[in-house]
């Protein structure tokens, strides 16, 4: 990959943090509005749907910051093992109970960290590849120690995941950014896990597979 898209360490790190924050700011600005509307409108029915409203953004909010937690934080890095039934659970409460659906096929046990992140990564990448919503199929193959990702996107207007595919195909990378720093981050991930991404089309259906490198 060309040279001149290598961050620093310092302007990596700055990168991510302006990446959570873009995505933790919206929910946190709803719960505030919900706030204002409980302390200054008197009326039953709109402190009911205020409540609504902040019980479902700080769900939304706190499932966001575990799932950065966890793929792009230092969380696990005591043992370098995450159990991948919590990395289940993560990708659950970030993928959430709208337009999409996570199904999760996984073997269960305990895998290195890099490999968890790049993971979740994919997952959230998945997101992307399916801009009207649609079913994320997780799936798993080989062993604890050396495994395989296949994640199946099948949604209309399934697309390849948006700037992941340019990161990984080398030729043309954009800017980053903090809308472009998770797809570079999830590229530089692959590398550090000994595994290779590719983004293939079956049909309809967008598939995201990391293998051994």
């Amino acid at each position: 990959m060309n040279q001149r898209i290598q961050p620093s360490d310092l302007e990596l790190a700055a990168l991510i943090s302006s990446k959570i924050c873009h995505d933790v700011i919206g929910p946190v600005g709803a719960i505030y509005n919900g706030l204002e509307i409980l302390d200054e409108d008197d009326d039953q029915e709109a402190k009911n749907y205020a409540l609504d409203v902040i019980r479902n953004v700080t769900e939304q909010a706190s499932a966001r910051l575990q799932f950065a937690r966890f793929a792009f934080g230092a969380a696990g890095s005591a043992g370098a093992m995450i159990d991948l039934g919590t990395a289940e659970q993560i990708s659950r409460g970030f993928v959430g109970n709208g337009k999409h659906k996570l199904s999760w096929r996984g073997i269960p046990g305990y895998m290195g960290k890099d490999k968890v992140k790049l993971l979740l990564n994919l997952v959230a990448s998945a997101i992307t590849a399916l801009p009207r919503g649609g079913d994320i199929e997780v799936g798993m193959a080989g062993t604890l120690e050396n495994p395989s990702f296949l994640i199946r996107c099948r949604g209309t207007g399934a697309r390849p995941p948006q700037y992941l595919t340019d990161f990984v195909a080398g030729s043309s990378p954009p800017a980053l950014d903090a809308m472009t720093i998770q797809a570079y981050y999830t590229w530089r991930l692959a590398g550090t896990a000994g595994m290779r991404i590719e983004i293939l089309k079956d049909q309809a259906d967008i598939l995201l597979s990391a293998k051994p490198s």
